[in-house]
């Protein structure tokens, strides 16, 4: 049996033996939006640390578990603390919890993170929906053997970010009445900022925003046949952009201010989701 799958299933295998939950959407949520998980009813949660061989989340401000329960009636498994490239795992190990979500039944996958803002009409505190993205210095998810288990050995990507489902998105956020851009996520290895000559050239590229996950959790959902959503929550300008320069810590202040209309947006889009 190919290692990565052998390991992914003894992965799920552990987390069946513990919680019986089927869940309809994966939440995955970013850095200082991880209090999004306090809102999910009849809660039950698994450590990443209970999960052997499971990669944990080394970043401040991810808690590092799961969470499982319902988000107005909807099933959810919420990922509290996501594992990125920059932490030294290998590519197949940041993308492992995604794949275990699918595997656990979710039909939806919905991605969030704070990111610099390299479109100059964005704002700190600004939502965006993700159309497409971009993937920079980070090695694709599907690289080795295929595992035949989960999809195909060359998806299409046309489509990573399911339209139907960005549509509901773009209801609820109207509903809300929370002004919602759409753009395209570039993704990097991190975990250093970028250089302002680096923004200039990925807004070349086409970038609205820039960070350091969400891409390569897009693409392995997609290949196992999950429709993904994702909103960025824009913590800061990016290099060259901002005039001051860039910390963690101003990433996490500004989504601490966003969160609360951040977190009716999710719950409004995940009731429509799961409807």
């Amino acid at each position: 049996m190919n290692e990565v799958y052998d390991k992914l299933i003894k992965c799920l295998s552990i987390v069946q033996n513990k919680i019986d939950h089927k869940p309809k959407v994966a939440l995955v949520l970013g850095s200082g939006l991880g209090g999004y998980a306090e809102l999910v009813e009849d809660a039950q949660t698994i450590d990443y640390s209970q999960i052997e061989g499971f990669p944990i989340s080394t970043v401040a401000g991810h808690h590092g578990r799961f969470v499982f329960g319902y988000i107005n009636e909807v099933p959810v498994v919420v990922m509290q603390g996501r594992v990125h490239y920059y932490e030294g795992y290998p590519i197949s190990d940041v993308v492992l919890p995604i794949r275990l979500m699918g595997l656990m039944g979710a039909e939806t996958l919905f991605l969030t993170n704070a990111v610099g803002g390299i479109n100059k009409t964005f704002a700190a505190g600004d939502f965006m929906l993700i159309s497409d993205h971009i993937l920079v210095n980070v090695p694709s998810p599907l690289l080795g053997p295929n595992l035949d288990e989960l999809g195909t050995r060359f998806p299409d990507m046309s489509e990573i970010y399911d339209l139907d489902v960005r549509e509901k998105i773009k209801a609820a956020a109207k509903s809300l009445d929370i002004s919602l851009h759409e753009g395209v996520y570039l993704q990097t290895s991190g975990p250093n900022f970028e250089t302002p000559a680096e923004i200039r050239a990925y807004g070349t590229m086409g970038a609205d925003v820039v960070g350091m996950s969400t891409a390569c959790e897009a693409i392995a959902a997609n290949h196992m046949g999950m429709k993904v959503c994702g909103i960025s929550c824009i913590s800061n300008l990016a290099s060259g952009i901002s005039k001051t320069p860039l910390t963690h810590d101003e990433v996490q202040e500004t989504a601490d201010i966003a969160a609360p209309k951040f977190q009716k947006l999710l719950t409004e889009v995940i009731t429509r989701i799961g409807a």
